[in-house]
């Protein structure tokens, strides 16, 4: 039997998602908590990656076992072995065929970011941090240039291990709750895939425009560069969330949790 699992966490306490000589990493929790209740050794797959400090809203995952629980057993008996900063949010079983990452139609994340005079404090490690007010129509502006299919290279971190640097951008949303100077914003990516640190490279390159230290102009200079050095440094995981795969409906998977309602 193949089952896809929703899992979320908040990945400030570990190494990224994948598997690590440590242990400290997401997959070795959620596989422990699966084995046991399996009563034997389970192999997670995932839909994308996230490094270290990142969240995740809905990540998903699969497996195939030979146990024999009900639904509601592999996602409560599941959660009861997972440290509280990780939870499996949703259970279905899933044909042979299916894969949670060539399966997948498209990516999501949202970056969630403090505009403020005063660090983060409750939200500490779950927002990004900027004191200096943006331009969101500037930055508005600057990612139009992004929309479409790319090479991206860009915004690759050197240790970038995908095949090619070409992907399509769907989807760029920029908004925000609150006044200048003290407001929440949100930037919500949508694309074929990811590269490496790709949305960490592009928000550092967004903060550069929004607080006018370039015009919007300089990003589509960047993205033609195909190169590292001509781009902003990488910002910080804190803020940072996987909202998840996008599949085609026959599938039958759900699309969002609860949580896509707490976040900014």
């Amino acid at each position: 039997m193949r089952l896809a699992l929703g899992v979320s966490y908040n990945g400030q306490a570990y190494e990224g998602w994948q598997s690590q000589l440590s242990g400290r990493t997401v997959q070795d929790r959620l596989e422990a908590a699966l084995s046991k209740l399996a009563a034997s050794r389970v192999s997670t797959l995932c839909a994308g990656r996230t490094d270290t400090g990142v969240h995740a809203l809905m990540q998903v995952v699969h497996f195939d076992t030979e146990a024999q629980r009900d639904l509601a057993s592999w996602v409560r008996g599941t959660n009861a072995g997972l440290p509280r900063d990780i939870a499996v949010q949703w259970a279905h079983e899933v044909p042979a065929d299916f894969h949670c990452r060539s399966s997948a139609q498209a990516r999501r994340y949202a970056y969630v970011l403090l505009e403020s005079p005063v660090r983060p404090s409750v939200d500490a490690q779950r927002v990004g941090w900027v004191f200096k007010t943006l331009d969101h129509d500037a930055m508005q502006e600057a990612v139009q240039c992004l929309l479409g299919e790319h090479d991206f290279t860009s915004f690759r971190a050197s240790a970038c291990q995908a095949k090619s640097p070409v992907k399509t951008m769907n989807r760029i949303q920029i908004s925000r709750r609150g006044s200048p100077g003290a407001a929440y914003w949100r930037f919500e990516f949508e694309a074929s895939a990811f590269l490496h640190h790709m949305i960490r490279n592009l928000m550092g390159c967004l903060i550069a425009v929004g607080q006018g230290k370039y015009a919007p102009s300089w990003m589509a200079q960047v993205l033609a560069a195909r190169s590292r050095d001509a781009a902003a440094p990488t910002f910080s995981p804190d803020g940072l969330y996987f909202l998840g795969p996008v599949y085609a409906p026959h599938w039958g998977l759900p699309t969002r949790t609860a949580a896509f309602d707490w976040l900014p």
